[in-house]
Parts: C-alpha cells; sequence; structure tokens
C-alpha cells in the first residue's frame, strides 16, 4: 500500500477558492506544508480552472526537485476556453484569472488530453495517483448511468492504460458518495478512493459496505472534507452562525448531534477539530485525511490538531451516548 502519511494537503484553496489568494501566499502555504513534513498533495485541474496545479508544481519545482512528494490529481472535468469570462467573479467556486471552465467529460480522450495538461501545469515527470472526478449520483443525478457508461467504456480504460504503462502508479475515484464508489468496485480495478466527508465524526454508514469491500479488495482511502464542510471544526458552541454540514445549512439534528460530541470533547478538554482530524486515521484502510489548508496559520492548525493527545475515555463516552458507532475503530 502506498504510503501517504497522516495528514495530506489538500490544493483547492491554492486555485483561489471562493476568494482570491495572491501569489506569495499560495507559495507560502505549500512551503508551510512541505517543511512541517507534508508529502502528500492533492489537487485537480477543476481548482481554478489550473490555476491550483500550476501555483503547486511551481512551488513543488523548487521545494521538491527531486520529485520525492507524492501528487494526485484528478480527471473527468476538461477545461474549455472562456475568452469572454469575468475573471473577477466566482465561477464555480473559484475566482481565477485562467479563462476556462470546468466541463464534466469522462471520455478517453478527455482523460488523456488531462492527464497531459496536468503533467504540463505541474511540471512533473509522473503522476502518482489519479482519481475520477465527481462521477456518481451526488453530482449527476439523473444523468449518472449514462455517464458512468461513458466512464466505463472511455476515461477508465484511459486510466488503466496509464497506470499499466507506468505513467501513473494508482487509479481511483474522487466523490462526494460511496454508492459510486461500490458501483465502481463491482465493475472494475482500482486503488484507491478520496472520499469528501462520508466517513467521519459525524458519518459511519460506510462500515456497512465500502470499507469491508475496499478491505477485501486492498483498496485505501483518503478522508477529505473531515469536517464535514467546516461544522466539525468550528462546532456550534460558540455563538456564531452555525457553519454548513455536507455544503448546505446543518439540519437541527445535525447541530443537536453536533454539540452532544462538542460538550464531551470539552468534558475531556479536547478541541472538536481534533477528534474530527483524528477520527477517520483510526480505521486500517484510511490512508490519509486531507483537510483545508488556505494558509499557513491552518498547516501550522492542522498539525497541532493532528498531535493532540485523546485519551480513550473520550472516545469511550461517545461511544456509550451512541455519538459514534460501536464497531468503528478509534484512535490508540
Amino acid at each position: 500500500m502506498m504510503q501517504l502519511g497522516d495528514l495530506a494537503f489538500g490544493a483547492a484553496s491554492i486555485g483561489n477558492l471562493y476568494r482570491e489568494v495572491p501569489d506569495d501566499q499560495a507559495r507560502t502555504v505549500v512551503e508551510r506544508a512541505w517543511d512541517a513534513g507534508i508529502r502528500y498533495f492533492d489537487t485537480a485541474p477543476h481548482y481554478g480552472f489550473g490555476l491550483s496545479e500550476k501555483r503547486l508544481g511551481a512551488a513543488l519545482a523548487e521545494l521538491d526537485a527531486a520529485q520525492t512528494a507524492i501528487i494526485s490529481t484528478k480527471v473527468g472535468r476538461r477545461l474549455a476556453p472562456r475568452p469572454d469570462a469575468d475573471l473577477s467573479a466566482v465561477r464555480q467556486a473559484f475566482v481565477s484569472p485562467e479563462p476556462y471552465e470546468s466541463v464534466f467529460d469522462y471520455s478517453y480522450d478527455a482523460v488523456m488530453r488531462s492527464y497531459e495538461g496536468s503533467l504540463k501545469r505541474l511540471r512533473r515527470d509522473r503522476i502518482d495517483i489519479l482519481y475520477a472526478h465527481d462521477i456518481g449520483s451526488f453530482a449527476h443525478g439523473d444523468a449518472h448511468p449514462a455517464l458512468f457508461r461513458e466512464f466505463l467504456d472511455g476515461g477508465y480504460r484511459a486510466m488503466r492504460e496509464l497506470r499499466d504503462s507506468g505513467a501513473v502508479r494508482a487509479i481511483g475515484l474522487g466523490v462526494n458518495e460511496t454508492a459510486v464508489c461500490i458501483e465502481m468496485l463491482n465493475a472494475g480495478d482500482i486503488d484507491i478512493i478520496m472520499l469528501a466527508g462520508r466517513y467521519t465524526l459525524l458519518e459511519q454508514d460506510p462500515l456497512d459496505d465500502l470499507l469491508p469491500r475496499c478491505t477485501a479488495r486492498g483498496v485505501q482511502l483518503v478522508i477529505a472534507g473531515p469536517y464535514n464542510s467546516g461544522i466539525l471544526a468550528k462546532g456550534v458552541r460558540h455563538g456564531g452562525a452555525i457553519p454548513n454540514f455536507n455544503y448546505e445549512p446543518a439540519f437541527p439534528e445535525i447541530v443537536e448531534r453536533v454539540g452532544s460530541i462538542e460538550d464531551i470533547c470539552a468534558r475531556h478538554g479536547v478541541q472538536l477539530a481534533a477528534a474530527a482530524l483524528q477520527f477517520p486515521l483510526a480505521h486500517p484502510q484510511v490512508a490519509s485525511v486531507v483537510p483545508g489548508m488556505g494558509s499557513a496559520a491552518q498547516v501550522d492548525q492542522a498539525i497541532a490538531l493532528m498531535a493532540q493527545p485523546i485519551p480513550a475515555a473520550l472516545w469511550a463516552e461517545l461511544r456509550q451516548a451512541d455519538l459514534i458507532r460501536e464497531d468503528a475503530p478509534v484512535p490508540a
């Protein structure tokens, strides 16, 4: 299995996610992550329409001339020219100077072109992990069956060829749902899944189906979105606005559950965000977690949260209160 390190760097923020990030700040945050020992960096053409890959590639070209870092990027969203785009506006969640927007395309040719474009932007001789980006009903609704067939016949075939030739080390999915992961495991051979938000301190349903299948097949998981869109980072007891859950305003039952978890953490002198960040890593199939890191301060915070001691009594109390599942592995 690939050794990714417990903590990974997600490069969506340096693609100007929701707001502009100056070039020097983007460089600084990558440098801080590198200096902190992080060696797995994840990006995608969609993040800033190539901007994230360009910035990550420029920084690592100096920091990692030997190309020892593990890099993952994604395919399935090709960059379409938009010469008339308003580059100062938020487009598909990014404020980017790149005159493109991303268009879903899971065809063979699109995946091959996407891979070649990523290599150039990243300034790498190879890409370690290639994920199919946002395939599934969560992103595509009723269009999913046709797109999934297009992917199996085209894009997945391209990914297999790239892996079989040694151009990439591992292939998989980068998604927000478990259903398409199971569908893919039934249909073909993948090595790794980046799963956003579905195996967290709030959600452990993958213990029923996905995680046992991954264990049986030797498929690694990378957990993105360990804070469930922010609510597990900030909590609900601070008196301010309630953070989002799963990209939307949190339902009252979610707010109540987070509050109960937060209260138990407080009784044990543990930050809610520390418990949220460390929890997924206890499962043996989880290779890494990817929290948001948009600044050097957030890198430092993630390192500190990962190192925060958590007493066994906290996990025991969460189990006793039925706030995490009895069969969920917990950190030692």
